[in-house]
């Protein structure tokens, strides 16, 4: 009932609950879009390291960077391609 009387009276609370946790949600996108060059440097080399297991790529032509928008932060990697390892099989079961 007094959810009723508070909208009609134009105090909806729920509207400027959604627009704060809008803000908030914007914020935290924000928060983890920027990462040092450092922590960015770490993930090439980690990316290029786990990819070379299965694939023998151009390291120096690789491209790794981060889109935002409204809603989500998007990790792209371009990582060009010279072969894919044809012996990933072999070379793990000598390893074990």
């Amino acid at each position: 009932m007094w959810e009723f009387i508070f909208r009609v009276l134009g105090r909806d609370n729920s509207s400027s609950r959604k627009h704060a946790k809008e803000r908030l949600r914007l914020v935290l996108v924000h928060d983890r879009a920027s990462i040092s060059p450092y922590l960015m440097n770490r993930l090439k080399e980690d990316l290029i390291q786990v990819i070379s297991n299965y694939m023998i790529i151009e390291e120096e032509e690789m491209e790794l960077h981060l889109n935002q928008n409204d809603r989500e932060v998007v990790l792209v990697a371009n990582i060009p391609i010279k072969q894919i390892r044809r012996d990933y099989m072999e070379r793990t079961q000598i390893s074990l």
